[in-house]
């Protein structure tokens, strides 16, 4: 079952635009479904087959050229080829075929690095994220509890397939580890690489602690920073960045450390079971990892760059999100689903140090009533599905 995912018109219109459209994203976020549904009459190739792998790296010049007065071709997994981009350059180049080829990988790190080399200027790059919350509303897939949906997070298959996301998630932690970790770093000891990645998932919401993940795990803090970017290059985690305009405060300078989904995090947790989530010492920063992560889907499916920070000064005081567009737009996240007058205290200092408007002011919360107050607005989460859409 296919599920609308709102980048489609984003895509469409690039594929007008570029001979070449990349999507980018973590494994099982719907690249495929959604390259197959936009461009239907398009072949399609996957690279995770190895018999197609042997038939590029035989001879991929000739690969192209048989192919090319075809719709076009989606090329799925790229990352296993990326000798094959050199040559779409120059096919690129001597055909000048609009929309040709529809590129999708889950290696950020590699395919950059490739793209950078060979199609700069001639390839448009889209990251598609798990389901966003507007699109699990418009498809009438968005749990009723929230609880539910921290746990059970926002992968496709979970939804159109009606898998258990216990044991999704299971899988998909194993296959990860064994196949896309393995494939960027020779990591002797995957089973020390699961526990880096549920320490990384105790520390939702955290500044990034090089030394403390460091010391849990008997390893170097090189060695760490590594792993980190193994786990930004595939879409597993991301590092919110503090906020550095100079407000005449000493702020922190580390960045915030959140998980693409929260169900993998959850899993990570080994919390399986949301009727007994809501006392959870975690849910609080699962319920902000929500929000965080969805804001950076709703930009990525507009196909913009987030411009999203976070900001703390070296008392502590904190503002939980910053959104940078035309004015500075802070956000604070609270888990609670009674409001309380003093959630929106907090954003009267901030007010005052940045000379910002307290109407600017956003609150969001797992409550259902909201407010239009002289101190900013207060939102339940369900809502805020369309925030960044709104403000650009």
């Amino acid at each position: 079952m296919f599920i609308n995912r709102i980048i489609s018109t984003r895509l469409s219109s690039l594929a007008q635009q570029f001979t070449a459209v990349a999507i980018f994203g973590p494994r099982q976020s719907g690249k495929t479904t959604l390259a197959k549904e936009v461009f239907k009459d398009y072949l399609y190739f996957s690279f995770e087959d190895l018999n197609n792998r042997f038939l590029i790296k035989a001879d991929p010049k000739a690969f192209l050229e048989k192919y090319k007065d075809v719709s076009g071709l989606i090329l799925d997994e790229v990352q296993h080829v990326p000798e094959l981009l050199s040559y779409i350059q120059t096919h690129i180049d001597t055909y000048k075929k609009k929309g040709h080829f529809i590129i999708t990988g889950s290696q950020n790190l590699l395919l950059n690095q490739s793209i950078t080399q060979s199609l700069a200027g001639r390839i448009a790059i889209l990251t598609l994220l798990p389901l966003s919350v507007s699109e699990l509303k418009n498809s009438n897939f968005l749990p009723k509890e929230l609880d539910q949906f921290l746990v059970q997070g926002s992968y496709p298959s979970i939804y159109a397939d009606k898998i258990n996301a216990t044991d999704w998630y299971s899988f998909y932690i194993n296959t990860y580890v064994e196949k896309d970790v393995r494939q960027i770093k020779n990591i002797g000891d995957l089973s020390l690489f699961q526990k880096f990645m549920k320490l990384c998932a105790g520390r939702i919401g955290q500044e990034l602690n090089l030394s403390s993940l460091s010391n849990d795990l008997g390893l170097s803090a090189t060695t760490v920073r590594q792993w980190l970017s193994i786990l930004e290059a595939t879409y597993i985690i991301f590092l919110l960045q503090p906020y550095y305009k100079n407000f005449n405060k000493r702020v922190i300078k580390s960045p915030k450390l959140y998980f693409y989904d929260t169900g993998l995090a959850a899993s990570l947790l080994g919390i399986n079971d949301f009727k007994n989530f809501f006392m959870h010492y975690m849910r609080g920063s699962i319920f902000e990892n929500l929000i965080i992560s969805d804001f950076k889907k709703q930009y990525y499916n507009l196909g913009k760059q987030p411009e999203m920070y976070f900001w703390r000064d070296q008392t502590q005081y904190e503002i939980d999100c910053l959104l940078d567009s035309n004015k500075l737009i802070p956000l604070e996240i609270k888990s609670g689903s009674t409001y309380n007058t003093h959630f929106l205290d907090n954003f009267t200092k901030f007010n005052v140090i940045t000379k910002t408007d307290s109407s600017e002011n956003i609150l969001i919360y797992a409550g259902e009533q909201e407010l239009n107050t002289s101190k900013g607005k207060i939102i339940n989460w369900q809502n805020c599905s369309d925030l960044i859409n709104n403000i650009l």
